[in-house]
């Protein structure tokens, strides 16, 4: 949905970080990984995607040590990410107990409204240019704990291709709670809700609705926000769970480090793994 490279690069190198900061982990190091059309494609093309990918590793704190280029007749980026953690502070996807709080870092939308801007249907550039800027945002919160925080947070994923709720589900997966997904607290960007609203769905979303439906509770009651929760999602915020005492403090170091969207979405009760609309 971008045509400018260097923005490219920047939402490639992103995402492709944002595993080890859902993890709870620091980057260290980075590998390009590029596929690229040298016959039809100009070099300065290639040298902004890289530019931004490169600014995003030194960002995150790690280093760029070289990569893999092949010849190939779609241009195509990416990393390969190594990063650290602490054994007692990793994060993984399940760990929530019941009365623990579901907080989500950034709004979601960004695959209706590359959808929409593909389609040429975006009418307000600032609704693009918003998209933009949160898929290359870093997820780099773990960087700005104080290191007791890192340890009170119980479970955490990044919203990537399965949407809201495939990602949800995941944090489910050992089917001793349920999440009480509110939906009015969703985050949304600038425009989506209104280009929902005019049918512009990604293709991936109509495949994560088919997967994961069956397992959300009071979808019709959401009207069009429903869509947002299978819109599938590149370089989305982190899920954290993190028990009622701690998600002021959390929520506030969000904000602080311009995740101002930050939301609590849910809570957790005893259930074997559903997702019930409140």
């Amino acid at each position: 949905m971008v045509d400018d490279p260097k923005a490219w690069g920047e939402i490639a190198a992103a995402n492709a970080i944002s595993d080890v900061f859902a993890m709870g982990g620091r980057p260290f190091v980075a590998l390009n990984i590029v596929a690229f059309p040298i016959n039809c494609l100009p070099l300065d093309t290639l040298k902004g995607v890289m530019e931004g990918g490169y600014s995003k590793v030194i960002d995150s704190g790690a280093f760029l040590m070289g990569g893999h280029s092949v010849e190939d007749e779609e241009p195509k980026y990416g990393l390969c990410v190594f990063g650290e953690v602490e054994k007692d502070a990793l994060w993984k996807t399940t760990g929530a107990d019941p009365g623990d709080l579901l907080i989500l870092t950034k709004p979601l939308g960004s695959g209706i409204i590359a959808t929409a801007v593909k389609a040429d249907m975006v009418d307000d550039p600032v609704w693009a240019e918003d998209a933009t800027k949160w898929m290359s945002k870093l997820n780099d919160l773990p960087l700005k704990m104080a290191r007791s925080m890192r340890k009170a947070i119980k479970s955490c994923t990044d919203v990537t291709g399965f949407g809201l709720a495939g990602h949800c589900l995941d944090m489910l997966s050992t089917k001793k709670v349920n999440l009480e997904l509110k939906s009015e607290k969703l985050p949304l960007m600038d425009g989506a809700l209104e280009l929902a609203s005019m049918g512009l769905l990604p293709a991936g979303a109509y495949t994560n609705r088919s997967l994961y439906e069956g397992r959300v509770e009071g979808l019709d009651s959401m009207g069009e926000r429903a869509d947002f929760l299978f819109d599938p999602q590149t370089s989305g915020g982190l899920l954290l769970t993190v028990s009622p005492d701690k998600s002021e403090e959390l929520m506030e170091l969000a904000i602080e480090n311009g995740f101002e969207k930050t939301a609590v979405i849910g809570r957790f009760k005893d259930g074997d793994g559903r997702i019930q609309i409140v």
